[in-house]
Order: structure tokens, then C-alpha cells, then sequence
């Protein structure tokens, strides 16, 4: 298949923001917490309440990362790595769907700033790209590190009965941590600590955010 010119790859990327504002994106891998899978115990009030804002957070995380890659993508230099970010950029499509697919089993509602969350990380993800394709790994590589440690996080304040969300986050966690190696044998550039410490800062005001909005 020849590659796509730069007005198709435009217009993928419009649609890939349309298909993930608007929650119409599919998961090509089955959901981990699906009922053929692994069933969840009944949960009260407020640890479907707590389930819910915690899996609306990592739902923003995922509308960040589609994003992100897919500026990152329409913005590197190499058609190579351009080909990389938009694989990647796939399986966080598969975490995208099932976290909006919980969301839903859980009566919980997506964050109402998703066009801002969105918006602001395809930003950042274009700045990164221009700057340099060694920049934009290494970013790949702090943001995933930062995933994981904040799914880690999850993962220990998720009800014990949530067995459906927890599979979801434990497989969203292993998957981060391949985009990280992915990005590092890559070539990524190791990022300064003041960016690195802006980064935690911006991630901690919208994961805060997210949680109630």
C-alpha cells in the first residue's frame, strides 16, 4: 500500500479525534474485564462510585494518548517511527473502548473536558514531534513511565471486589510499559528533570481534575 499523502494523513488523524471525542472507537483485543472473562462481586454505593472516577481517570489518560501518538505520528520525520507511534496508537485504541465500555457498566459518565484534555496533549505531542524525533521517544518514554506508576496507583485503590476494572488496568499497565521499551530501543532522548518534573505537574492537575469532572 503506497503511504498516505500528507492531506490523508490530516484527515485521518481529524477522524481519529472525531471517533475518540465522540467514544465510537472499537477494541480490536476483547476486553479483559469482559463477563466471559472475569466476573465482578457485587460492589456498593461507594465502591462503584470510587470505580467509576477512578476508570474516568484512566479513560482521560487514553483520549490523551490517541492524542498524542497521533500528533507525534503525523509530525516525525521518520515514516518508520511515524509507523510505530500509530501502531501504538492502536492498542491504546483497545484501552480507549474498554475503559468507556466500564464506564458504562459502572453508571459512571466520561470526563466533560475531553476536548480540552484532547487538544492540549495533541499540542504538546506536535511541539515534541517538530522538535525532534529523539525528543518525541523520549517523551513517549517519561509519559508511559508516569502511566504506570499512576496505574500502579490504581491498582491498589480499586475496591477488591472490582475484579472487571482491575483486569482492565493490570492489562492497560503491561501494554504502557512495551510503548516505553518500544520508544527506548528506539533511540529516545533522556529528557531534562525540569520538563520531567512540568510533565508530573500537568499529569497531577488533570488526573485531579478528571477524578470529578
Amino acid at each position: 500500500m503506497p503511504p498516505l499523502s500528507p492531506l490523508d494523513r490530516l484527515l485521518a488523524t481529524a477522524d481519529n479525534a472525531l471517533r475518540t471525542l465522540s467514544g465510537a472507537n472499537v477494541a480490536a483485543r476483547p476486553c479483559p474485564g469482559a463477563p466471559s472473562g472475569v466476573a465482578s462481586e457485587p460492589l456498593d454505593e461507594a465502591q462503584r462510585r470510587l470505580s467509576g472516577a477512578l476508570m474516568r481517570v484512566n479513560h482521560v489518560g487514553e483520549v490523551c494518548a490517541q492524542a498524542l501518538y497521533h500528533a507525534q505520528a503525523l509530525a516525525a520525520r521518520d515514516t518508520t517511527l511515524s509507523a510505530r507511534f500509530e501502531s501504538a496508537s492502536r492498542e491504546e485504541t483497545d484501552h480507549l473502548a474498554w475503559t468507556q465500555q466500564r464506564l458504562r457498566e459502572l453508571g459512571a459518565r466520561p470526563s466533560l473536558l475531553n476536548p480540552l484534555w484532547y487538544a492540549g496533549a495533541f499540542g504538546i505531542g506536535w511541539i515534541a514531534g517538530k522538535t525532534s524525533d529523539a525528543l518525541s521517544l523520549g517523551f513517549v518514554v517519561e509519559t508511559e513511565r508516569q502511566v504506570e506508576h499512576h496505574l500502579q496507583g490504581h491498582l491498589e485503590r480499586l475496591p477488591a471486589a472490582d475484579e472487571a476494572s482491575r483486569a482492565i488496568v493490570q492489562q492497560m499497565k503491561e501494554d504502557e510499559a512495551g510503548h516505553a521499551q518500544m520508544a527506548e530501543q528506539a533511540g529516545a532522548a533522556t529528557l531534562p528533570p525540569p520538563l520531567r518534573m512540568m510533565m508530573r505537574a500537568a499529569a497531577k492537575v488533570m488526573t485531579t481534575t478528571a477524578h470529578y469532572i
